[in-house]
């Protein structure tokens, strides 16, 4: 079964992934079928009583630890992270404490709330910072805020998706992105876009938006970005299969933005481009994302 779709506000998202993915899983002769848990809930679910689960359901209700631990209730293998690994990666705020703690670079961040001191948050994190929702994906709500005057807005804006919103230090630089594929980082890729922002129209819309494979780094710094982003994965408690956000800065220095752990597979994602650049073509790697179901802590 895939399941996509949901609830969340990366919901279409979602249905291209979950479809790209069953149609992969389909012409590889897995007998497969989707599952939109908004037609039938966690009872459809039990109902029909899968063998395995592809996970493709991205955002909250699918990739934050509530879909992996009711099918852990309903004792059904599924891919991707665990329950505790996925609730964490979907909070940015908890993940960068971790990183923080294992002395992992990430820039520094402050929580907001209506009545921050909005001249202390730029005194702390100077501009332009970042405002984004601390549980949302796919860039939903974030801004970069180049003047304090801008910063209420910016917060009022992020606080429609979620509840506890944060601001970042913003890192001038370029942008990196790591899929990891078990215990395998595929080839990094450097994400530039016109308008200097990935933003979601950057991400599944628009046409302009560059990817660079190979990134541009040498060999070492390459390498040292792909340990990188596997230590601060495995930080986190993640396994089977994701992505790490990465930022480089003007003097090199790498700074960890958060981890998806179901990244998008749609023809615009990032895991795809990465798997075919190492000759692992989109079914393939479906088909390799699959063999991760029900192997959670290393069963």
């Amino acid at each position: 079964m895939v399941i996509y779709g949901g609830r969340s506000a990366e919901r279409e998202v979602s249905l291209k992934s979950g479809a790209a993915v069953l149609e992969a899983l389909r012409r590889s002769g897995v007998s497969a079928f989707g599952y939109d848990p908004v037609e039938g809930g966690l009872g459809g679910l039990e109902t029909l009583s899968p063998s395995r689960v592809f996970i493709a359901l991205h955002g909250r209700g699918g990739e934050d630890g509530t879909l992996q631990g009711a099918l852990e209730l309903l004792g059904i293998p599924y891919t991707g992270s665990g329950v505790l690994a996925s609730a964490l990666g979907m909070d940015k705020q908890r993940t960068k404490q971790i990183w923080q703690a294992l002395g992992l670079p990430t820039p520094e961040s402050i929580m907001l709330q209506p009545d921050s001191d909005w001249s202390q948050v730029v005194e702390m994190l100077g501009l332009p910072l970042i405002v984004k929702p601390v549980h949302e994906g796919s860039t939903l709500g974030i801004s970069i805020v180049k003047s304090q005057a801008a910063l209420e807005a910016a917060y009022q804006d992020a606080a429609r998706f979620d509840a506890r919103v944060m601001a970042e230090r913003f890192i001038q630089g370029e942008e990196y992105t790591v899929a990891l594929l078990g215990d395998q980082a595929l080839p990094a890729i450097r994400v530039e876009v016109p308008g200097g922002f990935y933003d979601y129209e950057a991400k599944y819309v628009s046409n302009t938006t560059r990817y660079h494979i190979p990134c541009g780094l040498n060999e070492a710094d390459e390498a040292a970005l792909a340990r990188l982003c596997q230590e601060a994965y495995a930080a986190t408690g993640g396994e089977g299969w994701g992505r790490v956000d990465v930022m480089r800065d003007a003097q090199g220095r790498f700074w960890l933005l958060e981890v998806n752990t179901v990244p998008g597979m749609t023809d615009h994602s990032l895991v795809p481009q990465a798997a075919a650049h190492a000759g692992i073509d989109f079914d393939a790697l479906v088909c390799r994302i699959l063999e991760t179901a029900g192997k959670q802590g290393g069963q």
